[in-house]
């Protein structure tokens, strides 16, 4: 990884507001631009050489992100984010088999786009919706999980990584519980993905769901995985151009995965440039950009802890992402991010779609979020430090 790769960094900006989205390297953007000027077609159909080719690239991307999470072509449908895939799964899998009776669990923990959707298809059928609480460090309870989830749940919803904390939760555990119990579970994969390798064979997750721009990929980019047999039974959420082989005035034949899912003109351009981003990624290797955020976060804990900052979240970097969340006693978390991009660091404040968890971590008014990536820096955190001081005097 080279920070010159990342051409908006030459403005001098300290960016700490990768949890809601990231920069993009050259490659990603060039990737791009390459597209719209040599490749541009609409994909599959056409016989003509742009349309060959641009069906040969997207066709690509779906196996590259395949290689990047260790899942096959065919269990890889696009998207354009990763609330978009978690909508898929809800209007697609669940409204269809949801009665009366049963009921889908997700955490106190989550984001607003694995909350609503299963709020959403739940009253529609009369099904019921479990939380599992989070402990004071925003980590969801082992122990309420194996109480909530029975015979009668039919998905579990959970987040690999809070976008408010960056706690990490048992992943692992959801899924065996889960399992046990004869229920599928979706992982929200927005924040887990981008930032730790992720392997969903060797997870024997059902379905995950992420987004491109939080991982240097275009905007309006996302991936649902999902097991073949799973994304077999399930309904097209988004029926239309490009997802039948067949269509009469009495029936229609699908067609084949993952194109059944991925009604419409794609967004093709942004596949080539979510391809080039996972590239990058891999070059850079999943496991270097962890140990590369454990360290960030470390020293970012310690500075917030020296400054007097209310921290929120586990203090142990192995059940923690690269992300740290703070107030100051008597300053708005607004106030506070207008400070700090006085000094030019991006922070992102207020409640960061994730309404129920700031209730529940006693942060009401919202929390102060900094969050990191692969070409943030140890000096750009002592640069943090230098400006929290400032802000610290004012309480």
């Amino acid at each position: 990884m080279r920070r010159e790769d990342f051409p908006i960094l030459d403005s001098g900006i300290i960016y700490f507001d990768n949890a809601a989205t990231t920069h993009k390297p050259l490659q990603v953007i060039e990737a791009v631009r390459e597209f719209y000027m040599r490749h541009n077609s609409n994909v599959h159909r056409g016989i003509h050489r742009l349309s060959r080719e641009a069906s040969e690239l997207y066709e690509e991307a779906h196996e590259v992100l395949a290689r990047f999470i260790n899942a096959r072509a065919c269990e890889v449908v696009f998207t354009h984010n990763t609330t978009d895939a978690i909508n898929m799964v809800a209007i697609g899998w669940a409204l269809p088999r949801l009665r009366p009776g049963d009921n889908v669990v997700t955490t106190v923990m989550e984001h607003h786009s694995n909350i609503l959707p299963w709020k959403f298809v739940c009253e529609l059928k009369g099904a019921e919706l479990r939380y599992v609480d989070v402990n004071e460090e925003g980590l969801p309870s082992p122990e309420q999980l194996e109480e909530l989830v029975d015979r009668n749940t039919k998905l579990v919803a959970v987040s690999g990584m809070s976008n408010v904390t960056g706690a990490i939760p048992e992943v692992r555990e959801f899924i065996k519980v889960a399992h046990d119990n004869g229920a599928v579970i979706l992982v929200d994969g927005a924040q887990m993905v981008p930032h730790m390798p992720v392997n969903v064979k060797e997870l024997d997750v059902d379905f995950l769901a992420f987004s491109g721009h939080k991982m240097l990929g275009p905007t309006g980019t996302g991936v649902l995985y999902g097991k073949e047999e799973l994304l077999e039974e399930m309904l097209p959420p988004k029926p239309g151009g490009g997802t039948i082989t067949d269509v009469t005035l009495e029936g229609v034949e699908w067609a084949p995965l993952p194109w059944r899912h991925e009604g419409g003109t794609p967004n093709i351009a942004g596949a080539v440039g979510l391809a080039e981003a996972a590239k990058y990624l891999m070059n850079v290797g999943m496991e270097r950009v962890r140990e590369h955020e454990k360290e960030l976060v470390a020293k970012a804990l310690k500075v917030l802890d020296e400054v007097g900052a209310i921290v929120y979240g586990p203090r142990d970097v192995d059940r923690r992402g690269g992300i740290a969340t703070f107030n100051f006693k008597g300053l708005e978390p607004h106030m506070v991010g207008a400070l700090l991009d006085a000094r030019k660091i991006a922070v992102r404040t207020g409640l960061h779609c994730a309404h129920p968890l700031h209730r529940r971590i006693k942060a009401r008014n919202g929390t102060v979020r900094a969050s990191f990536y692969l070409y943030n820096t140890l000096k750009e955190i002592e640069a943090f430090k230098e400006a929290l001081e400032e802000i610290s005097k004012l309480v």
